[in-house]
């Protein structure tokens, strides 16, 4: 049953960079006490994601981050040197926090998660945006397919805060 609207995320955990290397971080480290934008993406270096849905984002990051968002961040079921390598080729490094979902855990843990196996690429995370405050969802916009970024964008998010 996917999350939505009042629930409270599950613990899982993500692969994050360190400046040691790849490190751990669980949903309370992220989430707890805190304000999030999070936007998830079926893949780093996708079309949509890299022509769309990672520009929305940076294009309305001050804007959101001054409605009181203590950070946004992006999950995907990628390996952390994938996304931090995506987060340099659009200029999202230093600006959004990488979240790897490499076994697309967190993905099916809130039914967000789709078999792109047709397309060679496996379990995959359906793409949306969600507000997160303190660990419940406060706001959740679902694209109808992956290849379509037009109701979880940087812009709908800052037009729900």
């Amino acid at each position: 049953m996917p999350i939505k609207v009042g629930d409270r995320l599950p613990e899982a955990k993500f692969r994050v960079m360190t400046t040691e290397g790849p490190g751990w971080k669980t949903t309370d480290e992220v989430f707890k006490g805190r304000k999030v934008a999070l936007f998830a993406v079926p893949g780093a270096f996708t079309p949509t994601c890299t022509n769309l849905h990672m520009p929305s984002f940076l294009a309305n990051l001050d804007a959101i981050k001054g409605k009181g968002v203590h950070s946004v961040a992006v999950t995907a079921v990628n390996d952390i040197f994938v996304l931090e390598a995506w987060k340099k080729a659009t200029g999202a490094d230093g600006k959004v926090e990488a979240l790897a979902d490499g076994n697309g855990e967190f993905a099916k843990a809130i039914g967000m998660d789709f078999d792109g196996a047709a397309g060679g690429l496996g379990v995959r995370s359906k793409r949306y945006s969600m507000l997160v405050e303190d660990g419940v969802v406060k706001k959740f916009n679902v694209e109808e397919a992956p290849g379509k970024c037009e109701v979880s964008g940087g812009q709908t998010l800052l037009g729900q805060l």
